[in-house]
């Protein structure tokens, strides 16, 4: 069986503040200090999984558009040689804006069309309830309503296994109804925590997020993440690190 081959598909840097805006910052030309206080420095890093039978992508970022307008995430796959049409499983943590931004298109006529047509959608139906009620800040709703009544959806429940290879679970922590992932394949393991492990260092030390829904909850999660990573040889997907996309404990 062949092992995980797993390319993250970076947006670029960011930092954000108290508002919820992603604005870009180029370490060249800015300085931390000038942004709003309590500004974080992040990545926006979906995750591009490959099987000997699957491409999946984990989370579909911001929705930004490069020059041309292609869609950053398609131009991102397309520099490593893969066809955005051979993804065939689009797997969400959560449905923040950052996380969810390229789930669909609108064209000029006003109609949406997914951005991975042939692609399973797999979401916490719970999730999406939630995101739609909650909506603004955190929440784009027009990113992800389309999910409603679409045939290629999937919806998740609290626990459960996709395709027999990816266990997920309903994590909480950071908003209520995050998942995360655990993929395997032969020997071969990997773990997608979303948002409630978004850098190396967090799995490090007891850091309580503010911007957590249940702090305390994500940083006891990540003890034993990092506790079940280091046993079992983990590979970890860090969705928010600037420096460390992927690292083993």
């Amino acid at each position: 069986m062949m092992s995980l081959q797993i390319t993250p598909l970076s947006e670029g840097v960011f930092t954000i503040g108290h508002d919820k805006i992603f604005v870009p910052f180029d370490e060249t030309k800015h300085l931390l200090e000038e942004r709003p206080t309590g500004s974080l420095l992040v990545e926006v890093q979906p995750f591009l999984v490959q099987t000997h039978q699957h491409h999946i992508l984990f989370d579909t970022g911001l929705g930004f558009r490069q020059a041309d307008g292609e869609l950053q995430l398609h131009g991102n796959l397309r520099s490593i040689g893969v066809d955005p049409l051979s993804i065939d499983m689009v797997v969400l943590s959560h449905l923040h804006k950052d996380h969810a931004g390229g789930i669909c298109s609108t064209n000029e006529l006003g109609i949406k069309s997914l951005n991975f047509p042939n692609a399973r959608y797999y979401v916490s139906r719970k999730e999406f309830d939630f995101g739609l009620e909650k909506g603004y800040p955190s929440y784009t709703t027009e990113d992800f309503d389309i999910l409603a009544h679409s045939e290629q959806v999937e919806w998740l429940d609290d626990k459960g296994s996709i395709q027999g290879f990816i266990q997920y679970h309903t994590s909480g922590g950071h908003c209520p109804y995050h998942q995360c992932f655990l993929i395997q394949s032969g020997e071969d393991k990997a773990f997608f925590g979303g948002d409630v492990v978004p850098q190396l260092k967090q799995l490090k030390t007891r850091y309580i997020a503010k911007y957590d829904f249940d702090g305390r909850v994500s940083m006891e999660l990540r003890q034993k993440y990092a506790a079940l990573g280091h046993e079992e040889k983990w590979k970890f997907m860090f969705y928010h690190d600037v420096k460390h996309p992927i690292a083993a404990l």
